[in-house]
């Protein structure tokens, strides 16, 4: 079908062929070139149109944007041609990115304004949010990964967003990849914007607090983009997000159940929605710098030693090429989901607390409890396994269960002599000598403060055995 495209009409609805509306004259192609075919959204500044480029051989598809133009004051049509042709040349040298949409065209015509954007096949997140479920973690970093070099590009343009949300974000069809698209245009020459310097534009529940008094900067698109996420996460409005009495985000408490969000990424997406500009992310490139440096706060580790048979190396390289090496296995029940992701933060004292947690739930006592030796020899062969993988893998082979049973037969286990190897003092004291950090000797960590019993000093042996074992 053909649509009409002029104000007022009764009957835009025509048949393909048509080249007139059949209920108001009005000629249905603009520029000789582009025909409506349907509408597909429309608001308070504009309406938006599935097209069809006649202009070209295979007659592919393009979206079509009618933005409202209703001021009969001269002046303040000229200025909003004005500014409208200011922008959209901006968004001609936007369309360069790959995942931006390209603008074919822009024009009055009838004395309406009109963008003329290339096509995304695909689906708007929040059409995939609603149909596929909220995010995890891990697609969290993969869509800030995706689409903070597209919105690094738009702002090395001096150019903001002013309205990133879920249904202004498209995973293309073609290739996964997320296209950035609605720019603020429409917005910005209505009657009212044009009227004041500073104007609001964007969606109330994605807006930061200083966009709504007129002024955007870089950082309000992060905000923006902050928002988008923990609306992800959670499938929640972001109204519902906060605690209005305490001026406070509490989007944790509406994770869906079973579902954990990492220090790290809680950090991050902290930072880019707090309310004070000045306590935000003030660049796209701070935000990439974050992630891509916070995993590496922690001093560089040391070269592991050589010991005898090379044995530390081996299990090292046994661990961390198992294809299947980050499974969370569990012969009872045990959730390591916490270790990892504090493991994975080179959160290692934390890591080291929750592995005396973790042990203490795999023989069936309550959290904190001392293990005896009775109990070490019941932990479950898979999960005493399971800790000890996330442990070398994520400490680059330098901390371990098996580390440090590999490393008592090196010193004819002396437990005096091994002790004095990893760091820890011949009797059993307070946690105040342990080192967390990958500066630590290795086999320094896991400490020994969850044993208990009055022969505590053979649990190294008792390890040893069982990793021998497998």
């Amino acid at each position: 079908m053909s649509y009409c495209l002029t104000p007022g009409c009764f009957s835009p609805v025509n048949p393909d062929n048509a080249q007139f509306c059949l209920s108001c004259g009005s000629l249905l192609t603009l520029k000789n070139r582009f025909r409506p075919m349907q509408l597909i959204g429309q608001g308070g500044f504009g309406k938006t149109f599935l097209a069809i480029d006649e202009g070209t051989s295979d007659r592919v598809r393009c979206v079509v944007k009618q933005l409202y133009l209703q001021s009969r004051d001269t002046l303040l049509v000229k200025k909003a041609v004005q500014l409208f042709l200011q922008e959209a040349e901006r968004l001609k040298e936007l369309g360069k990115h790959p995942q931006i949409p390209s603008l074919l065209a822009h024009f009055e015509q009838q004395k309406q304004l009109y963008l003329v954007q290339e096509f995304i096949p695909g689906q708007t997140l929040d059409k995939e949010l609603r149909e596929k479920g909220v995010f995890n973690e891990s697609q969290i970093w993969e869509f800030l990964n995706d689409l903070l070099p597209v919105l690094k590009f738009v702002h090395d343009r001096k150019i903001i967003h002013r309205d990133i949300k879920p249904s202004n974000i498209i995973r293309r069809q073609t290739d996964g990849k997320l296209v950035l698209i609605d720019f603020g245009v429409a917005k910005l020459i209505t009657d009212s914007a044009l009227f004041r310097t500073g104007t609001a534009v964007g969606t109330a529940e994605y807006v930061a607090p200083e966009q709504m008094k007129g002024k955007a900067l870089p950082a309000s698109d992060l905000y923006s983009l902050g928002v988008t996420c923990i609306y992800l996460l959670t499938g929640v409005s972001p109204f519902d997000l906060t605690d209005i009495a305490n001026n406070t985000w509490v989007w944790r408490d509406f994770l869906p159940k079973g579902s954990q969000v990492s220090d790290r990424l809680s950090r991050i997406l902290d930072k880019l929605i707090k309310p004070a500009v000045n306590q935000r992310y003030q660049s796209v490139g701070d935000v990439l710098q974050a992630i891509s440096i916070l995993p590496l706060k922690t001093p560089k580790p040391q070269p592991l030693p050589i010991y005898k048979n090379n044995l530390l190396t081996n299990i090292f390289r046994r661990y961390t090429a198992k294809p299947q090496g980050d499974r969370l296995i569990s012969e009872v029940g045990v959730d390591y989901t916490k270790l990892q992701h504090l493991l994975a933060a080179g959160k290692w004292k934390e890591a080291d607390q929750e592995t005396w947690v973790v042990m203490c739930l795999a023989v069936g006592k309550s959290t904190h409890a001392y293990l005896q030796l009775s109990d070490i020899e019941k932990l479950p062969d898979e999960d005493l396994q399971t800790i000890d993988r996330l442990w070398v893998k994520y400490s680059q082979g330098r901390f371990g269960f098996s580390i440090q049973s590999y490393i008592l037969p090196t010193v004819n286990d002396d437990y005096g002599r091994f002790c004095e190897t990893v760091g820890w003092p011949t009797h059993q004291t307070n946690n105040s000598y342990l080192k967390f950090s990958l500066s630590a000797p290795v086999g320094h960590l896991p400490s020994r403060s969850w044993i208990g019993g009055s022969q505590w000093w053979r649990h190294g042996v008792i390890m040893a055995s069982k990793f021998s074992k497998s």
